[in-house]
C-alpha cells in the first residue's frame, strides 16, 4: 500500500490527510479539527479516531504528537518541560489511538516526524549518512537520521551552551528574536553558537533549518559558519503529516 494517513497533534488543530509515500505528498485534502481544551487523552483520542473516519480509512496511521515517545510502544515519555501533557506520562498513546480507532497506530515525536518528512522527501532526499533537521518555533525541536531511519527523541533544544544557565532554545529558538527585539544577523549569531556545538557532537552531513523562521534563511545565513551543509526546510507545514505517515509504515 502506498498511501498511509498521517495525523499531526497540535496545541490549537489536529490536523490529518492521506500520504502517497511514492511521492511524499498529500494524496487528499487536509481535514483540521480544533484540539480539545484541556488536552486530555480520552478527548484526543476520540478527535484523532474522528479524523480517521472521515477518511473512511482502516489501514495503518502515524500521528506526530508533541512530546518525547518511545517508539516501541507508544509511551509517552516524563519530560518534565512538557507541562501540556502531565495526565500522559508513562501512557501508550498508541494504544489510546488504537483502541478507540481501530485501526494500528504508530505515535511518534512531532519534530522526529517532520525530520523523517524532510530526509527522505524533502532538503534532504538522497543525502547519506547523518541529517539533523531542526524546528525552530516556539522552542527548539530536533530529529536526526542516518542513512534514513530515525533516532528518536534526541531533545536537542535541551542541550545547555557554554556560560548559559537554561537550556539552549532559551538562547536562540525562533520565538526569542521577536521577544528580544533581536535583528536577523544577531539572532543568526546565536543559532550559529549552538550549531557550532550540534556539528561538534554528531558531525552530520547537513542541518535542515524548519520552523518559520526558516522563510527568512536568506537573512541571516551570512552568520551561520559550520563545517556541515546548512540549508532551509522545504516541506513546511506538511511535513508532520508526512512524517507521521511514513513512520507509520516503517
Amino acid at each position: 500500500m502506498d498511501h498511509y494517513l498521517g495525523i499531526d497533534v497540535g496545541g490549537s488543530g489536529i490536523k490529518g490527510a492521506l500520504v502517497d509515500l511514492t511521492k511524499g505528498e498529500f494524496a487528499s485534502d487536509r481535514i483540521r479539527i480544533s484540539t480539545p481544551e484541556g488536552f486530555k487523552m480520552e478527548d484526543v483520542s476520540a478527535t484523532i479516531a474522528e479524523i480517521i473516519k472521515s477518511f473512511n480509512y482502516t489501514g495503518k496511521v502515524g500521528v506526530g504528537f508533541p512530546a518525547p515517545v518511545r517508539l516501541s510502544d507508544g509511551i509517552v515519555l516524563a519530560d518534565p518541560t512538557a507541562h501540556h501533557v502531565p495526565g500522559w506520562r508513562g501512557k501508550s498513546a498508541s494504544e489510546a489511538f488504537s483502541k478507540v480507532s481501530g485501526c494500528e497506530v504508530t505515535v511518534v515525536n512531532d519534530a522526529d516526524a517532520a525530520g523523517l518528512a524532510e530526509a527522505r522527501f524533502g532538503a534532504g532526499m538522497g543525502v547519506e549518512g547523518t541529517i539533523l533537521v531542526l524546528t525552530l518555533g516556539t522552542g527548539v525541536g530536533s530529529a536526526l537520521i542516518y542513512n534514513g531511519q530515525l533516532i528518536p527523541n534526541t531533545e536537542l533544544g535541551k542541550l545547555y551552551l557554554k556560560g548559559q544557565d537554561d537550556h539552549s532554545e532559551q538562547y536562540m529558538a525562533g520565538r526569542i528574536k521577536d521577544e528580544q527585539d533581536l535583528s536577523h544577523m544577531d539572532w543568526g549569531a546565536r543559532l550559529n553558537e549552538y550549531l557550532v556545538y550540534v556539528n561538534w557532537l554528531f558531525d552530520p552531513k547537513m542541518i535542515i533549518l524548519g520552523g518559520g523562521i526558516s522563510k527568512k534563511f536568506e537573512k541571516y545565513k551570512d552568520a551561520i559558519d559550520v563545517d556541515s551543509i546548512v540549508i532551509p526546510a522545504t516541506m513546511r507545514n506538511k511535513a508532520g503529516i508526512i512524517g507521521a505517515a511514513a513512520a507509520a509504515a516503517g
